[in-house]
């Protein structure tokens, strides 16, 4: 159920974040108010999330994946470009986030 917690968090944290830049610098009403209740969203799952997974690793998952995904939101929604560099970055973040949790005793309490 944590990891249901986790993904809550960086879905509610991507769609914050994605409407932070529709508000306009908070001047649109419905984006504002979407991305304050996603953010609120986002910190009471992850904060769910952190009973059972350790906050290192839920972080590195959260702020990784939530960086790959904002990309790509913004890729296909704005047209923002992402260059070769910015694709490789976003390959070794996913890469990073699977060896902590495939190969690292990282992932465990104690």
């Amino acid at each position: 159920m944590a990891y249901i917690y986790l993904l809550v968090a960086i879905v509610a944290e991507v769609t914050a974040t994605f409407c932070l830049t529709l508000s306009n610098g908070f001047t649109r009403l419905v984006p504002s108010c979407v991305t304050v209740a996603g953010y609120a969203v986002a910190f009471y799952s992850l904060s769910l999330a952190l009973r059972t997974i350790p906050t290192g690793m839920a972080y590195a998952i959260w702020s990784g994946i939530g960086t790959v995904l904002i990309a790509l939101v913004c890729r296909v929604v704005l047209g923002q470009k992402l260059d070769l560099a910015a694709i490789a970055g976003m390959t070794l973040i996913i890469c990073g986030v699977l060896v902590m949790n495939l190969l690292s005793g990282a992932g465990r309490h104690g």
